[in-house]
């Protein structure tokens, strides 16, 4: 973000922003794509958002100024809202019977650690290439998708609009309610400092082209194995106990930054363990989340799940504004708040749980 707002012109703040954008738009744009693009064939929806993925990226890549990287990056939030919830009804579609919970199950895994790890690799490429590069990469690489779908997808009809109504339907069962919002609450707490990551590490000692990658690849190596224990554990605890875990480790985590931020601490090691149960924590949410989606609404499997990557991004954005509202009051600012949302998740998930556990008993 710094480089990006130094060759910008703008703030850090402000250069952050352009993730709240493209996050909000996502998550806005998802399901009025869905409608909209119904009746396409998938091969070409899917060849179309990846196009527009690459041509929004190399936009961006080349923005000369701050208006026209919002541009780039909101033609990039459309052609992933349009691209990712297609994906995942596509490999349902080619799955057998048998074998299309595994086929979303992989989409949703691979959204999920595209999520995890995007900005840690893509701090590596920023930081031998610069930022420019980075986005560049990621042009190319939608360019060569939509090559990869050109070439092995088979034509897929389209099919009938499901009504925008008819999709929102489960937004009022008190189960989906329940989950929701703590999944933009928890997307909140992580990214409030992550959108900021070079700032806010280097007010724990870890900056530089070596350190700040590494801290970063840390995270993405937590948000793995988070992701990964958490349907393990989910399935033996249950997703609360689980869920519970989490909050109070990334809880913990923020607290301990903010410390060492305040008394301008430089611990290397203590960073790397931070940042790798910071990623931890942040990610075990995902697996035990679509966890209770399912259980509230089995029937509306692949909607209540679409449901859930939008919250996600809703998150994504609020915790991005939050972070740089806090941002010019220091960074264990940012962390403090952090620490506060992870705690405000953990309290918002047990009383909903009693709460849907009282409503259970009484029915």
């Amino acid at each position: 973000m710094p480089a990006m707002a130094g060759s910008l012109h703008v703030s850090t703040a402000a250069a952050g922003q352009s993730v709240s954008l493209f996050a909000a738009v996502y998550a806005l744009a998802s399901p009025l794509l869905a409608v909209a693009t119904a009746r396409l064939p998938r091969r070409t929806l899917l060849l179309g958002a990846l196009l527009l993925l690459a041509a929004a990226n190399a936009l961006s890549a080349l923005a000369p100024t701050y208006p026209v990287l919002l541009v780039g990056r909101t033609l990039a939030a459309l052609a992933a809202a349009a691209f990712t919830p297609t994906a995942g009804a596509t490999a349902a579609a080619l799955a057998r019977a048998e074998s299309r919970g595994r086929a979303l199950a992989v989409v949703i895994g691979g959204l999920t650690a595209a999520t995890a790890l995007g900005v840690p690799l893509g701090r590596v490429a920023a930081a031998g290439l610069g930022w420019r590069a980075a986005l560049g990469a990621v042009a190319v690489l939608s360019a060569l998708g939509a090559l990869a779908v050109g070439l092995t997808l088979p034509r897929i009809p389209g099919g009938e609009p499901v009504p925008l109504r008819s999709r929102l339907a489960a937004l009022r069962r008190p189960g989906v309610l329940r989950v929701l919002p703590l999944t933009v609450l928890g997307m909140a707490a992580c990214y409030v400092p992550y959108s900021y990551s070079v700032p806010v590490l280097a007010a724990v000692g870890v900056s530089g082209r070596v350190a700040v990658p590494v801290a970063l690849v840390l995270y993405g190596a937590g948000a793995v194995a988070g992701n990964l224990l958490s349907g393990r554990w989910t399935d033996r605890l249950g997703p609360v106990r689980v869920l519970t875990s989490g909050y109070a480790t990334m809880a913990v985590a923020f607290a301990a930054l903010t410390a060492l931020a305040a008394v301008h601490a430089r611990s290397a090691v203590a960073v790397g363990v931070l940042a790798f149960l910071w990623g931890a924590s942040s990610w075990c949410q995902t697996p035990a989340q679509q966890h209770r989606l399912l259980a509230a609404a089995p029937e509306q499997a692949p909607l209540v799940v679409s449901l859930n990557s939008s919250a996600i991004y809703l998150g994504i954005g609020a915790g991005t504004v939050l972070g740089g509202l806090a941002l010019p009051h220091g960074a264990a600012a940012v962390f403090v708040l952090a620490a506060v949302l992870s705690c405000g998740a953990a309290v918002f998930l047990r009383v909903t749980a009693a709460r849907g556990r009282a409503g259970a008993t009484s029915t």
